[in-house]
């Protein structure tokens, strides 16, 4: 069973001040797990995490992070904003965005960020707006189905993102000539997984590209972006990955085929957000209603407005019934919120223990691409956001939303007003 980082008491006292439902994140658990990845990958000198700013988007958890040595990983505007805010600068910044519209592209230089350009169209684009900058990446897609271990992991083929092989080396010639002189390769060819294999298999795809690429145009490959993709074990049955045992594997696969091309000082860089923060976070929220009819449900002050996976992609979070972890799950619910669709639940079919109204429910793993998902349908307001330090204190990083501030961009008599 998964163990939740925090006490009751610890809720009891935190909810007398800021009420249900909100997100909790762990300062110790983030900490510690920067610094291990920081750890697997401290083979490679220039190394450097950027963490994915849309997994989420809140600037203490970035200040954080900033303090463990971590970049950011930008993908609009807001989110370079957010960097810039935090003190992040010029290459502490990776901006990898697509469809991009002139005016993040506009920010992204002017920050210094290093652009990861995800179509080679916005060669053109960027060349116009900005100019090209020395450095410069390119977001590559093979194709096709892709495999590691004879497993498929998923179907870059069907994906929006990156550029084709032959416009890889294109665009490398055709940065060359508008003044690139380093250059950088990413790709993101899988989500969300829980074993082992996938970095060194993407690292062996995209390290075999750089010297071919480096073989083809002459360019100097200054890095390698393995970007996101590693996972977290939403089920208590699953094993989560060693991040410790990829770093020496990608160390394996770096050695076979960048340093017997005279690669060997080409700098590694992730972009982890899910594992990164993922285990890290919880929703809290209230049971406040029982219902029985052909099946029984529990409702919560929460609903998928506030965490939206498990309605988008039938996403598992395991619930822990806070106070009653030892007690048998011996009762069948649906976990559902109260927006007016019928996929807002939590959970299905789920064994628990006998909840009753006023108990606490902590939903687990909900530290990335939670609370950022948030939206406000039914007129249902985002809640609010705190971060629990080592010492046991904590402090609200995001005040829950108010009427006033759905009514916001609405000017019109009788609604209220921010002050």
């Amino acid at each position: 069973m998964k163990k939740p980082f925090v006490t009751l008491d610890k809720l009891k006292e935190i909810e007398k001040k800021i009420p249900t439902p909100f997100y909790l994140y762990d300062e110790k658990g983030i900490r510690e797990n920067a610094r291990k990845i920081k750890q697997a990958f401290s083979w490679n000198p220039g190394y450097r995490e950027y963490f994915a700013v849309k997994a989420t988007p809140n600037p203490y958890l970035l200040q954080l992070l900033k303090q463990e040595g971590c970049g950011a990983d930008c993908s609009s505007l807001t989110e370079l904003m957010l960097s810039d805010a935090v003190g992040l600068k010029n290459r502490e910044i990776m901006f990898s965005s697509n469809d991009t519209p002139d005016d993040d592209f506009r920010l992204a230089a002017k920050l210094g960020a290093t652009i990861n350009l995800d179509d080679f169209t916005h060669i053109d684009v960027l060349n116009r707006l900005a100019g090209i900058p020395e450095t410069i990446s390119c977001r590559y897609n093979p194709g096709g189905v892709f495999k590691a271990s004879n497993a498929i992991m998923d179907n870059p083929g069907e994906s929006k993102y990156g550029f084709t092989r032959e416009q890889m080396t294109e665009g490398f010639k055709k940065l060359q000539k508008l003044g690139a002189k380093n250059f950088g390769i990413h790709a993101f060819l899988a989500s969300n997984t829980t074993g082992n294999e996938y970095y060194p298999a993407l690292a062996k795809v995209l390290f075999q590209l750089a010297v071919d690429l480096h073989r083809e145009t002459g360019a100097h490959i200054s890095f390698i972006n393995l970007s996101g993709g590693v996972g977290v074990a939403y089920r208590p049955d699953q094993t989560p990955p060693d991040i410790l045992k990829i770093g020496r594997q990608v160390k394996k696969v770096y050695e076979e085929v960048l340093v017997p091309a005279g690669m060997g000082d080409v700098a590694i860089y992730t972009e982890m957000g899910r594992f990164l923060l993922g285990p890290y976070g919880i929703l809290v929220a209230k049971a406040i209603r029982v219902k029985h009819i052909y099946k029984e449900y529990i409702g919560l002050d929460a609903c998928a407005a506030n965490l939206m996976r498990p309605a988008m992609y039938g996403a598992y979070h395991h619930i822990t019934v806070m106070g009653k972890e030892s007690a048998p799950c011996d009762h069948k619910y649906d976990i559902t919120g109260g927006l007016c669709e019928n996929n807002d639940k939590f959970a299905i079919d789920r064994m628990l223990p006998k909840i009753d109204i006023g108990d606490l429910l902590v939903l687990h793993d909900a530290g990335a691409h939670g609370h950022s998902m948030g939206y406000n349908y039914n007129g249902k307001l985002r809640s609010a956001e705190v971060l629990l330090h080592e010492d046991g204190s904590f402090d609200q990083i995001r005040r829950a939303e108010t009427p006033a501030d759905y009514f916001a961009t609405l000017d019109f008599p009788g609604l209220p007003k921010r002050s």
